[in-house]
């Protein structure tokens, strides 16, 4: 019975890591591409950063559930690793948090900057999750 649970919890466990594999995908390549191609440039910036600060919360949600079905089927290194992933994507968004208030004086943000680090980090916990998903697999 044990061995059916872990089965069904490392099965769970995988359906939501590739679902957060496909929404990061879809958040950090395919719809900052078509932003950029229907928008002008200072929009298409925004929009992608908008994007990106929305689906953190549920990415790193469902990464957060997938590594807790992962260690519930004893698969550890997996565990850890798609743990890790959804700190990862969380993380972007305190990076993309709206701006409140005057900066002080001397001291600039690079809203760009910021969009360009948090899709290059997107796509770093995008490949971690991958390896979540294939520890998982492999059943380490």
């Amino acid at each position: 019975m044990l061995q059916g649970f872990a089965a069904t919890s490392t099965h769970l466990g995988l359906i939501c890591c590739a679902m957060a594999i496909g929404a990061s995908w879809v958040a950090a390549i395919a719809s900052p591409n078509c932003s950029y191609d229907k928008l002008d440039g200072s929009r298409a910036d925004r929009h992608v950063r908008e994007l990106l600060h929305m689906t953190s919360t549920p990415i790193a949600g469902m990464m957060l559930a997938s590594g807790a079905l992962f260690l519930l089927s004893s698969s550890w290194a997996a565990g850890v690793t798609a743990l890790l992933a959804a700190f990862g994507f969380f993380s972007n968004r305190w990076m993309l948090a709206p701006k409140t208030g005057k900066n002080p004086k001397g001291v600039r943000t690079s809203r760009k900057g910021q969009r360009a680090v948090s899709v290059s980090l997107s796509l770093m916990f995008t490949l971690i999750a991958i390896i979540a998903a294939i520890l998982a697999m492999v059943g380490i």
